[in-house]
């Protein structure tokens, strides 16, 4: 198996960047380090926009014009799924907590938003009140997720400490447990893809980085 590619390599606005969205225009990332969201312009490698999460930004996904983000709350870390709306700000409205308070990474398929949870190895989809609507088992954990072309890709590993970081792309419909694509040569954190590439975060470096397969 192949590494993957890498195009760009480059610092972080903030320390300890996790999660990762790509709405089109702009690279949003959440810091785990500041508790704050950042839009990055990809191509000018500017900050364009910036705001306080009510916790810790885990994960990101766009839904429309907005995003939604998991957020680790209080001293538990309880995960809720939080509507952010670009320009103003994180709102109370169609909030809801996690399946068990826990979960990781996010994306959406156009109908439902997904949650990964690590350490159970799973996806689950959601229902826009976070009512469980199906699962799909995984063969690794889950640390970077995205929706592309009716597939999920994601960042594995079989173990954290074990350094062992993979592309995994799984069918949307469930009918397998994953194909792992690539080894990532690094701890990896989030995973979104812009059309032609697609970008990580180093979180340990505080570097985000564009890679090709």
């Amino acid at each position: 198996m192949q590494d993957i590619t890498e195009v760009l390599r480059l610092p972080s606005p903030a320390p300890r960047p996790q999660s990762m969205a790509f709405d089109g225009e702009k690279l949003w990332m959440g810091s785990v380090e500041t508790n704050r969201l950042y839009a990055i312009d990809p191509r000018q490698w500017t900050l364009v926009e910036e705001d306080k999460a009510p916790g810790k930004p885990w994960g990101m996904t766009v839904v429309g014009d907005e995003l939604r983000v998991i957020c680790g709350e209080g001293d538990d870390d309880d995960r809720f799924v939080r509507r952010f709306v670009p320009g103003h700000g994180f709102k109370t409205a169609d909030s809801f907590r996690c399946p068990d308070g826990t979960g990781s990474q996010l994306s959406y398929d156009g109908t439902w938003l997904y949650v990964s949870q690590w350490y159970n190895r799973r996806i689950l989809g959601l229902d826009d009140r976070g009512n469980v609507v199906r699962e799909i088992g995984l063969e690794h954990q889950v640390c970077g997720q995205c929706y592309v072309d009716g597939a999920f890709y994601l960042v594995t590993t079989e173990d954290e400490e074990s350094g062992e970081y993979f592309l995994t792309k799984v069918s949307a419909d469930g009918d397998n447990r994953g194909e792992d694509l690539a080894r990532i040569p690094f701890a990896a954190r989030a995973l979104a893809y812009d059309g032609a590439r697609f970008w990580t975060n180093h979180r340990e470096a505080n570097q985000i980085v564009a890679f090709e397969r």
